[in-house]
């Protein structure tokens, strides 16, 4: 098989056959044979399953499956009986689990970065199509909310870590590719299974309950945002995300289409305690609040509102709180709406 032919061919099978640039990832991260690997790795298969399918000789494949886990183009299903290996299954996972490896080369992170300036809108157009719903869902900060009914175990960051057995911490892929906001990279938290994973790749640090309750304080302060995964559960992550370097949300980058549903959650203004000072103008990724001029006080419009609540952290009269307005059975809109153009 033609070299071309085989990275475009690990190209389509996560959905980038369009791609000129996910092809010469590959070619950067896998040789020939490394290849061969990963397309005989689906369905996931043991070593020998791989050499049957591959051609290759089960001994030499038993060398190639560790960096190429470490790399992030290989995952591991652990049973019982065997370990069965299974190849990276989409472009997004390929961008955040190859973003964030150890020492990655410059090329490959180059290439990234191509990527989202030239070819992103397009896959992000696509996958919104394909999908029925936001992959992820914004979790309020860590304080009290006015709630009508309880604050959920996945509304809650407190709970969500209290809850984990294992709790480690990688580097954001999006800001380890791009970065150019200047926010802190290393603070994407893995729970439990997902934990385990980071931390035998080389990926993540492990880091106690308090140490997560104080770095989820310090991404509140520093104006990132709480998403974790969209489904009623813990979950397995929270990401602490920017407004610019991050993929989840639509603007000039990525489009109008975005990975993330909101909270159930509102920002609320007390207009007696508002001073005007713009501070959660300045804080908002989405436009959401503004300045009255008829009441000359902040004011909140619902329908860009996300409720993470990162306006409220920094306001200097605490004038801002959340307010449960959705129902807890909430369904998310659309993910091709244009909401925020």
């Amino acid at each position: 098989m033609a070299e071309e032919t085989i990275y475009q061919e690990l190209a389509e099978r996560i959905g980038g056959g369009d791609s000129k640039i996910v092809p010469a990832i590959f070619g950067i991260l896998a040789d020939q044979n490394e290849a061969k690997i990963l397309l005989a790795a689906s369905p996931p298969a043991t070593v020998d399953e791989l050499a049957a399918k591959s051609g290759l000789e089960a001994e030499a494949i038993e060398q190639m499956v560790e960096p190429l886990f470490k790399k992030g183009l290989l995952f591991k299903s652990k049973k019982k009986d065997a370990i069965r290996y299974y190849g990276v299954r989409h472009v997004f996972q390929m961008f955040e689990s190859t973003g964030v490896m150890v020492d990655p080369p410059q090329e490959m992170l180059d290439l990234w970065k191509k990527f989202l300036a030239e070819e992103y809108d397009e896959f992000n157009r696509k996958y919104s199509e394909a999908v029925d719903r936001p992959i992820a869902r914004v979790i309020p900060v860590n304080v009290s909310v006015e709630a009508k009914t309880q604050i959920l175990a996945f509304d809650d960051v407190s709970n969500m870590v209290n809850e984990a057995r294992a709790i480690a911490v990688t580097k954001c892929g999006c800001r380890a590719i791009d970065g150019s906001c200047g926010k802190p990279v290393e603070v994407c938290m893995q729970f439990d299974k997902a934990a385990d994973y980071a931390l035998e790749r080389g990926t993540g640090r492990e880091l106690t309950k308090q140490e997560a309750l104080d770095m989820l304080r310090m991404c509140e302060e520093e104006g990132l945002i709480h998403v974790g995964d969209n489904q009623r559960g813990v979950g397995h992550l929270i990401c602490n995300c920017c407004s610019d370097c991050c993929v989840n949300w639509p603007g000039g980058r990525t489009g109008a289409a975005m990975f993330v549903a909101p909270s159930r959650f509102l920002a609320v203004v007390d207009a007696d305690l508002c001073s005007a000072c713009e501070t959660c103008l300045d804080r908002c990724y989405f436009k959401a609040l503004s300045i009255d001029e008829e009441t000359g006080v902040a004011r909140v419009e619902a329908e860009k509102c996300m409720g993470c609540g990162v306006c409220l952290v920094t306001c200097p009269e605490k004038a801002i709180g959340l307010s449960e307005v959705r129902p807890e059975d909430f369904v998310p809109p659309d993910p091709r709406a244009e909401r925020f153009t």
